[in-house]
């Protein structure tokens, strides 16, 4: 049995963070618990779950569907990889994910026609304090990414920084974030064991990643940059020498980029068409830009 998540990841966007608690469930009418299933969800409520990324782009939607009759719950309940899980075993109807399913999703589920509709993109930034950035480091290449998430850059003194220890935390396999920078690191090679360091730990969603990098001197992360906007303690350090910004995002110059996705089983039809047309509608691309995503226009889709 997988372990529960927090789901976590409204307190985002410029305009959304002081409606939502650091404990929201990311639920909208019901609650979804357990082991990955929906035990508690009503059968007549559109069921999403998955990628903390899309999720507050998925609940804002929801939450302006209500007036129209939709009732969907949204969870966040292990990333993407959980998300296309429940869609491939039916406890769910649309997956959310920032990562494309794979052979061995369709493998493991062979009963299931996934069918992927992109939603807008965002970056993946290899996120630093600004202390670190201010006392000198500035950029990182892939060779200098590689040694601090391998535990063999230990101090960010080896790399221009201040003589401070590098604490690491890593996203848990599975989770789109951690398959975007290996991705960047490793090509179509597989990553190493993780290191056997006390400054290096595994973490899930994307708020509790912000938080344990905002409250560690020293300590790097992917997360997507989106989440960082408004946190002046967090840089997302430009790669390669090339920033994060939104023309380097759609123009696919920034190397770690990716496109956000809602999954179903088949082509969507019924509530789950519409709540993924409102999506794609000009009213609700306008919910992207408010969690620091781009839209389909901005990436010339």
């Amino acid at each position: 049995m997988s372990k529960p998540h927090q789901a976590s990841s409204l307190l985002t966007g410029k305009g959304m963070r002081a409606g939502y608690a650091a404990s929201s469930a990311l639920l909208l009418g019901t609650v979804l618990t357990g082991c990955g299933g929906a035990a508690e969800a009503s059968s007549s409520a559109l069921q999403a779950s998955g990628s903390t990324t899309v999720a507050p782009v998925a609940s804002d939607a929801a939450e302006a569907l209500k007036s129209k009759g939709l009732h969907i719950t949204v969870a966040t309940q292990g990333g993407s990889a959980g998300g296309i899980s429940q869609l491939g075993s039916g406890q769910i109807q649309i997956a959310l994910s920032s990562k494309p399913v794979s052979d061995k999703d369709k493998q493991t589920y062979p009963k299931t026609d996934f069918v992927s509709t992109q939603i807008g993109a965002d970056a993946v930034g290899v996120i630093i304090t600004k202390e670190v950035a201010d006392a000198g480091v500035k950029s990182l290449n892939k060779a200098q990414v590689q040694g601090l998430f391998e535990g063999k850059i230990t101090n960010w003194k080896q790399i221009g920084g201040p003589d401070l220890q590098v604490f690491v935390y890593d996203k848990e396999p599975g989770r789109g974030t951690r398959e975007v920078l290996d991705k960047f690191i490793y090509g179509k090679g597989e990553a190493p064991a993780p290191p056997k360091s006390p400054n290096y730990a595994v973490v899930g969603g994307n708020l509790e990643t912000r938080n344990k990098l905002e409250s560690t001197r020293g300590s790097i992360a992917p997360l997507s940059t989106g989440f960082i906007e408004g946190h002046d303690k967090l840089v997302a350090i430009p790669l390669e020498g090339i920033a994060p910004t939104n023309e380097n995002i759609a123009s696919g110059t920034y190397p770690m980029t990716r496109p956000l996705y809602m999954i179903t089983n088949g082509k969507a039809q019924g509530a789950a068409k519409q709540y993924i047309d409102y999506i794609l509608s000009a009213e609700g691309q306008k919910l992207l830009p408010k969690h620091g995503y781009l839209t389909l226009k901005q990436m010339g889709l």
